[in-house]
């Protein structure tokens, strides 16, 4: 499986989804991220990059929060919050509505 992080006009993360790995199989079968980023936007809308679950590229696995840093093409972790500040983050992030389960299968 293959991660994708969708971005905010900030890029910011907001959300994440597994995509099957044959989805990014180009017709020579070569894994291709602008295939997944196609895929996860005319699924779901949006702008997504890809992240690597074992920090292969782009600095570090990615996740809900993180910021993308385009130039340098890495991702980087939220500051640390206050309690308080931690508790309304994990708040909203419950109020985000949830992606459909994706199948690549018809």
């Amino acid at each position: 499986m293959a991660s994708f992080l969708e971005l905010d006009e900030n890029n910011n993360v907001i959300r994440g989804i597994a995509v099957d790995n044959a989805v990014l199989l180009d017709e020579n079968g070569v894994e291709q991220e602008e295939l997944g980023k196609k895929f996860c936007t005319d699924l779901l809308g949006g702008r997504w990059v890809q992240t690597s679950y074992n920090g292969n590229f782009r600095g570090r696995y990615g996740g809900v929060g993180y910021y993308y840093n385009e130039e340098e093409n890495e991702f980087y972790p939220p500051p640390c919050k206050n309690r308080a500040e931690y508790e309304q983050e994990l708040q909203r992030l419950e109020n985000l509505p949830k992606p459909p389960p994706i199948s690549t299968q018809e």
